[in-house]
């Protein structure tokens, strides 16, 4: 058997990277070709993703994988960011970042004028102010200069494909993240956006995964799920349909993947999400902070003199009283960057824990109630599709926190997988090998990856004081 190689590009929030993954002989191997920092730059208030540095890094991680003769090269990115484009098809500003402030108060606006339910119907997306409609609404509301000039919207990856290929379109997982696609209609909301005053002329065409969108010196240019959490899933080596996922990383993305969005009452009291997903699926999950409230206390440490790394904090946390403090990870004052160690004390505070004094109580109040978040979560979902998980599959950087895997099985009562790290990269190449013909579909895909040996196993523990600490996070 020949060996295929195709090159997937994969930017997260904090770095990203160019990855050759060679198929053969019923194996994929994985080459680093080139990994990068993705720096946010502030100016004049505004916070921007420097996109013009990402693109310069992506050209020359292609070209270190040119030598290899890959067969096709694919994009995925985080969702919601996106570029607007000039009548010459030149870019407008660089893309803002989905933490700026610029979306305070859009959240209640919208809901003024549309109403809340009408929203969720029109797209069955979680309200999160990052969402691609309230930066939007902040454009139109402040008759934002770039927003009148522009003839094209773009997400972030539909953009490097369209620097690519030259091909303006949108992707499907990543046009569902932006809370402006209309499951049921499986086009964009159009309604919603005549109601708002968004510009439905500058949205271009959705195209599925496994799209071919064009070519790059001479490579075809396949569109995988061009949104992260849809890669990561599509590379989950589920061996069961009855499988919870939670894609781990600056973000926790914890579902299920299920047949058709699920949009009713219960769903928008519940504030989950219906994104899309491969194979004509979607993926029911609900947004968790995640490892951004790790990163942002190691940052804080490091600035006053504690250098830790990511293994430092876990081992630091693994040493600390388990059990000693829960707080809520999803309370939106950790969404913007800051002072999150004190944060979490101030947390506690409020909700009469016991304060966590040093670094390593800090830890494991975020990790295990990360874990709890993560329960809470999988609960509600599983009401609302009418079905039961009979294991949670951990993917993405955080399935090397062995601590916190071992808390996610012990809060969760299921027993977890983790692995593989490289998921987003393996499902970018699988949706990629799939569109080859290498691959007859996302089964077999699947299958391939459960036989790559990087799976860690982890049963529940500790059940009863688990149950006792999951009412403490419910109060």
């Amino acid at each position: 058997m020949t060996t295929q190689t195709v090159i997937a590009v994969d930017l997260g929030a904090e770095s990203g990277r160019v990855m050759a993954v060679q198929y053969g002989d019923g194996t994929l191997h994985l080459h680093e070709l080139h990994r990068f920092p993705n720096t946010t730059v502030a100016v004049r208030g505004t916070l921007y993703w420097d996109v013009l540095r990402l693109w310069h890094d992506i050209q020359a991680g292609i070209a270190h994988g040119m030598a290899l003769q890959p067969a096709s090269i694919g994009v995925d990115t985080w969702g919601v960011d996106f570029a607007l484009l000039d009548s010459q098809g030149d870019l407008i500003g660089n893309p803002v970042h989905y933490r700026d402030r610029r979306t305070d108060g859009m959240l209640e606006l919208v809901f003024a004028r549309v109403g809340q339910a009408h929203v969720f119907e029109q797209t069955g997306i979680q309200f999160m102010p990052i969402n691609t409609l309230y930066q939007l609404m902040s454009m139109v509301e402040r008759r934002a200069p770039q927003l009148a000039s522009a003839r094209t919207f773009l997400t972030i990856p539909d953009l490097l494909n369209y620097w690519l290929t030259g091909m303006q379109a949108c992707e499907f997982t990543n046009a569902t993240t932006t809370q402006l696609f209309n499951p049921r209609a499986a086009a964009w909301a159009t309604d919603l956006m005549d109601a708002l005053g968004i510009p439905r002329s500058i949205f271009p065409p959705i195209i599925q995964p496994g799209t071919r969108v064009g070519s790059y010196a001479g490579v075809p240019v396949i569109a995988p799920a061009c949104h992260d959490t849809g890669s990561s899933v599509a590379a989950v080596p589920t061996q069961t349909p009855k499988y919870a996922y939670i894609s781990s990383g600056t973000w926790s993305l914890v579902g299920l993947e299920v047949a058709a969005p699920v949009i009713n009452a219960a769903a928008l009291a519940a504030n989950v999400t219906n994104e899309g997903g491969v194979a004509g699926t979607y993926r029911l999950l609900k947004n968790v902070m995640g490892l951004w409230i790790v990163q942002q206390c190691r940052a804080t440490w490091a600035a006053q003199g504690s250098d830790y790394s990511y293994a430092d904090l876990a081992q630091l946390a693994q040493t600390a009283p388990a059990l000693r403090s829960v707080i809520d990870p999803n309370d939106g004052r950790f969404l913007p960057p800051g002072d999150h160690p004190r944060l979490v004390q101030a947390l506690c505070a409020e909700r009469g824990e016991p304060i966590p004094q040093t670094h390593g109580a800090i830890m494991r109040c975020v990790l295990e109630s990360l874990a709890l978040a993560y329960d809470d979560v999988l609960r509600t979902l599983q009401t609302l599709a009418g079905t039961t998980s009979t294991v949670v599959h951990i993917v993405g950087g955080g399935a090397r926190n062995t601590l916190l895997c071992q808390l996610t099985a012990n809060a969760t009562g299921l027993p977890v997988v983790a692995g593989p790290v490289e998921a987003t990269v393996l499902g970018n190449a699988l949706v990629q090998l799939i569109a080859l013909g290498e691959l007859a579909n996302i089964a077999e895909a699947r299958q391939l990856v459960a036989t790559m040996g990087d799976l860690e196993h982890y049963e529940p523990q500790d059940a009863a004081i688990w149950q006792a600490a999951r009412q403490r996070y419910r109060v």
